[in-house]
């Protein structure tokens, strides 16, 4: 693993667990203690984590603070946010952004483009934060998550996605491949004759 892909990876840890310890990213990270405070010095430096006793915090500017909206609801579509299914983008000036899905998510990102320093989503099966971009995404599977449609789940590991997708249908996408269908779909410019007429897709 680059230093670069550590460093990603110390991120999406971090956002998820908040606290940490170098012995902790040491272990997930399967490199020595030493490697781990190289890592850290540019996340240190760049003001997304702070130093703490053996360890580190994720900084209080990033604590799940939401831009447009301070409730608990999609800034897209408003459907309650669940935790295991959401979306997050942290943008620049230290604003957090939540999603309800990977569906709303992928829409908001298309809309903000730059302005997107980073972005989270969950594994569907296991439940771990993993980095958007380089996430595998599932559209137009059986399983209903009860949530936007086209429905997107996404997962961290392609074989996982493949075999998902083998036992309950659907198309497997990479971030750029599932923005691009998805913002086909929804300006009804995919030629299904349909568009969602409940989420803005324009920035």
């Amino acid at each position: 693993m680059l230093p670069l892909e550590r460093q990603n990876r110390i991120k999406e840890l971090v956002f998820e667990r908040i606290n940490m310890k170098i012995s902790e990213l040491s272990k997930e990270l399967d490199v020595s203690e030493m490697t781990v405070h190289r890592d850290l010095k540019s996340l240190i430096d760049e003001g997304f984590v702070v130093k703490t006793f053996g360890g580190i915090t994720l900084a209080q500017k990033y604590h799940k603070r939401q831009d447009v909206s301070t409730t608990n609801n999609c800034i897209i579509c408003h459907h309650h946010i669940t935790e295991r299914l959401s979306y997050r983008l942290i943008l620049h000036h230290h604003h957090v952004e939540s999603l309800c899905c990977a569906h709303c998510g992928l829409i908001r990102q298309h809309q903000l483009g730059e302005e997107v320093m980073q972005a989270f989503c969950h594994d569907f099966l296991r439940h771990t934060t993993i980095s958007a971009t380089i996430a595998w995404y599932v559209m137009g599977t059986s399983v209903d998550i009860h949530c936007c449609q086209p429905q997107v789940l996404t997962f961290e590991r392609r074989e996982e996605a493949e075999k998902f997708v083998k036992g309950f249908g659907g198309q497997l996408l990479t971030f750029t491949e599932a923005t691009r269908r998805l913002m086909n779909h929804m300006t009804g410019s995919d030629g299904s004759g349909t568009r969602c007429q409940n989420h803005d897709t324009s920035g």
